[in-house]
């Protein structure tokens, strides 16, 4: 059990540090290439984010533990908004300003349904997985459309601007992109051997493994970016890391999990799980898109996103 539980942990933390320097990498290397920031963020920051999210998905696939890699995606988009942004507006209430994320909330809201819709027969085929994939595509392709003809003077722009590294030479940025890359391949494998036979030692399924430790540790990277933005008054970086996050884990993550191992899931998943995941995604919507100017999220309405989450998890866990 130690052991198991010193590897998750470990697993964690070379995710975790990984991620970083792999978001430090990308981002120096497109910035050196000449991409314009928003584009920077909008898919190469907001992809490298959920590259922990994305390498465990495809290591438990490959090892024959796809419940462990969808309770991860599932778990994960549940995470970013009842806890991630939950403690995010806890901090420092947001304010949505910019047309940019505007336009991706529909997105995100299509794109969990989608894979919602796919996933109604109790199990995911490669076919499915291929659906997915080929949504990344096209979102991809609309992210990149949509940040090279950006609203003017839009505060999002602003915001990626200022936080996209500079001054880090082409050598350095590959060399922090390749050891990055390295650490999260380690870090994934790592985390999926000792979180599965951790669940194993505890008596739990892998999918509960995945919505619960998984997810929370694998979203670690969107909580320490959101709640900086969040001190930092730069609100749409916060509410956009999200939003990107949880598109990205809809199709990155569950895409791969049908294609490398397609199976039937538990029962639970649409009974509780997949209903909360599109429950939590309707609320960010509510809270935030407004057809007429900037959403708002209060201190009080993070403080029940974060009650949400606590008892979702209280109760996957058997507290309640």
């Amino acid at each position: 059990m130690l052991l198991y539980s010193a590897a998750t942990v470990a697993g964690f933390a070379l995710l975790i540090w990984g991620a970083d320097r792999f978001v430090v990498g990308a981002a120096g290397t497109a910035r050196n290439l000449g991409v314009p920031a928003l584009l920077i963020g909008l898919t190469v920051v907001a992809l490298a984010t959920s590259a922990p999210e994305i390498l465990v998905s495809i290591s438990a696939s490959l090892e024959g533990n796809s419940d462990l890699a969808i309770g991860n995606a599932v778990g994960s988009n549940i995470t970013n908004i009842a806890l991630v942004l939950g403690a995010s507006a806890l901090v420092s209430p947001l304010n949505v300003r910019s047309t940019v994320l505007r336009r991706e909330m529909p997105a995100l809201l299509a794109v969990t349904l989608l894979a919602v819709m796919l996933m109604l027969d109790n199990s995911l085929s490669r076919l499915d997985g291929a659906i997915l994939i080929a949504g990344l595509v096209v979102v991809m392709h609309w992210l990149v459309r949509l940040a090279r003809v950006p609203p003017e003077s839009d505060p999002m722009a602003a915001e990626i601007e200022a936080e996209i590294p500079s001054g880090i030479s082409m050598p350095k940025a590959v060399m922090w992109l390749i050891l990055g890359l390295t650490v999260l391949l380690v870090g994934a494998q790592t985390l999926v051997w000792g979180a599965h036979n951790l669940a194993v030692e505890l008596g739990v399924s892998d999918l509960v493994i995945g919505l619960t430790v998984v997810a929370v540790g694998t979203s670690l990277p969107e909580l320490a970016v959101s709640v900086v933005s969040a001190l930092k008054r730069e609100h749409d970086i916060a509410l956009g890391n999200i939003v990107g996050s949880n598109m990205f884990n809809c199709l990155a993550v569950i895409g791969p999990a049908g294609l490398i191992d397609p199976k039937p899931f538990d029962p639970s998943m649409l009974n509780l799980h997949l209903p909360v995941m599109i429950a939590v995604t309707l609320v960010l919507f509510g809270l935030t898109y407004n057809f007429t100017g900037s959403g708002r999220i209060s201190r009080t309405q993070g403080g029940a996103l974060l009650v949400v989450f606590f008892a979702y998890e209280g109760h996957i866990l058997g507290f309640f």
